[in-house]
């Protein structure tokens, strides 16, 4: 562990969500302490284990108080901030329930509002300012009411942060992984083939298929392209929007 990385810190909100946890593994892998956010402290607990580096901050991104929480937990410059956390909300325009929409906004919007609001007074010139935003906020299918709303609203927020904090020498990239193969799409393919009846498989064959890579990425493959970021040279990607999705999106910008 050199010097530079053991003096900063990052933050993960999500940390022990399935992607979180691969970019933390990653984060502590180079020697950064990291500040693992997320609700539940037996999650925590077990996810401390894996390094000494890893601290604990246990709260709840979708209220206020986890400004304070994870401010109390930073006490040297943020090198990453990363908001990772997922979204608990599925379901077509038919089928969601209306004030579910609130939430996701209230996870995917809000949340990272509350992490800037945390980290913000140690961030410093070289900082990023990371978000996992989806490809679905880019283009939706029909199913996809509540993520495809959100993220495409977190694409919104994230290219205002970057106008407000450029300038300051600290930049930020979204990235959009599009399908990953996570507990979190497993349960969004078992709500389709019940809400459609189409066999389980057949959904994960057509998700494949959507690819130009004939596979869908994987969370390792996610990690590393947030660890790149750590890179001086990533500055050029500051206000970036990275589709990182094995060639999921079909538009040419």
């Amino acid at each position: 562990m050199s010097e530079h990385a053991a003096a900063e810190t990052c933050v993960v909100v999500g940390a022990t969500g399935a992607m979180g946890s691969v970019i933390v593994e990653r984060l502590v892998g180079r020697g950064h302490r990291v500040v693992a956010v997320a609700r539940s402290q037996e999650q925590l607990d077990k996810l401390a284990t894996t390094s000494p580096l890893i601290v604990s901050c246990r709260t709840d991104i979708a209220d206020d108080a986890a400004v304070d929480d994870i401010r109390a937990a930073l006490d040297a410059p943020v090198r990453m901030a990363i908001f990772a956390a997922g979204l608990p909300v599925k379901g077509s325009v038919d089928t969601i329930t209306p004030s579910a929409l609130a939430t996701a906004a209230n996870v995917k919007v809000a949340g990272p509002v509350r992490l800037l609001h945390a980290v913000r007074a140690h961030l410093v010139p070289g900082s990023r300012f990371v978000a996992i935003a989806g490809s679905l906020g880019i283009e939706p299918g029909p199913l996809d009411a509540g993520p495809g709303t959100a993220n495409a609203a977190l694409l919104n927020l994230m290219r205002q942060i970057s106008a407000l904090y450029g300038p300051k020498g600290i930049t930020t990239h979204t990235v959009a992984p599009g399908p990953v193969d996570t507990p979190r799409l497993r349960a969004i393919i078992e709500t389709e083939s019940q809400q459609t009846g189409q066999a389980i498989e057949e959904i994960w064959a057509r998700y494949r298929a959507k690819t130009a890579l004939g596979r869908l990425p994987t969370l390792e493959e996610i990690a590393w392209v947030v660890e790149t970021l750590l890179a001086p040279e990533a500055d050029v990607l500051h206000g970036a929007v990275l589709t990182a999705d094995g060639g999921v999106r079909h538009g040419l910008l």
